[in-house]
């Protein structure tokens, strides 16, 4: 396994991050502790969760079985690099009208002692804001994370689902206040979505914010599952086949030149890029798991990487260049 740094911070990690989002729901618990048993043998230390992972009344569940993981002991919790997220709706009946979602200091006093709870920890590495909320200033945040920061109940702050401007506004905040901010931001971004290069990436990049793309797979689209005739999990799959049916023709018989499966070129092209950190490999089955390790030993030529830009065009660029003189 490969490692790198956090964003600015100097936490490393692992240049693939399990997801744990089908822990519970399409992954039984035994299933989910072999896969995350054979993480750590394979030397990912980065797990991604979020409280709201279980869905529905189950809310709460994939981090429950994290935690019932740990109590296994043998090192597990002090190998890993724990990543949750706050946001999501977990209201109770206490909650009245501060119930639904949000990220208020409220809600994050909350939904943080309910996810130590949940985990049968003390502590969280990475903290992460699973959406933007625009109804809460900098101020209420950065008091909040800096309070559970000093209490030794997070390490590093995070975020996910910004806006580059949501970023340049968090990092101006921290700054003022002498502290380092944000290290990563979870965005989805993969060949077929390539919109957060024109202002996500390179927001991030230059301000020391490590990029963690989530849905690298396109919930399977780019896997080969469905080109091959293994049918989809998720709605619409065959909608969206049929919609990039050519270019994921024109991908299959590329992968086929060189070698290779085309999840694994999936990962293995955002791993090329300069902002990623690691992308969330969110895993049903062990068997899925071993397979996506190939791509971190995978290197992709800039001619390889040239054709697969004619297959799946980005934006153009960064912004603004990508659109102006």
């Amino acid at each position: 396994m490969k490692y790198t740094y956090l964003g600015r911070s100097g936490l490393k990690v692992s240049r693939l991050c399990l997801g744990t989002m089908n822990f519970g729901v399409d992954t039984e618990e035994s299933e989910a502790f072999k896969i995350m048993d054979a993480a750590l043998d394979a030397g990912i230390n980065f797990f991604d969760t979020a409280n709201i992972y279980g869905w529905g009344e189950n809310s709460g569940r994939t981090e429950e079985i994290i935690g019932r993981w740990f109590k296994q002991g043998g090192g597990r919790r002090e190998r890993t690099v724990l990543a949750t997220k706050f946001y999501g709706d977990m209201s109770t009946k206490t909650d009245g009208p501060n119930g639904g979602g949000g990220l208020s200091a409220y809600k994050m006093r909350r939904h943080l002692e309910a996810s130590l709870e949940r985990l049968q920890t003390d502590h969280i590495e990475l903290y992460q804001m699973h959406h933007v909320d625009r109804n809460v200033s900098w101020d209420e945040l950065w008091s909040a994370f800096q309070s559970a920061q000093a209490q030794g109940k997070i390490g590093y702050v995070g975020a996910s689902n910004f806006a580059g401007w949501d970023l340049a506004v968090a990092q101006g905040e921290a700054k003022s206040r002498g502290i380092l901010g944000l290290v990563s931001e979870q965005h989805k971004y993969n060949l077929l979505c390539r919109l957060p290069e024109l202002e996500v990436l390179p927001a991030a990049q230059g301000l020391g914010i490590g990029v963690i793309p989530w849905s690298p797979l396109d919930g399977g689209l780019l896997a080969g599952n469905l080109n091959r005739g293994g049918g989809g999990k998720r709605s619409g799959d065959t909608s969206r086949r049929d919609k990039h049916a050519e270019q994921l023709d024109a991908y299959a018989k590329l992968c086929d030149e060189l070698e290779e499966r085309e999840d694994v070129v999936s990962l293995a092209w955002l791993l090329a890029n300069p902002a990623v950190t690691a992308p969330i490999i969110g895993v049903r089955t062990l068997e899925q798991f071993e397979r996506s390790l190939r791509a971190v030993e995978v290197e992709l030529d800039s001619a390889t990487l040239a054709r697969i830009d004619e297959i799946f065009p980005g934006p153009g660029g960064e912004a603004p260049r990508a659109y102006a003189w």
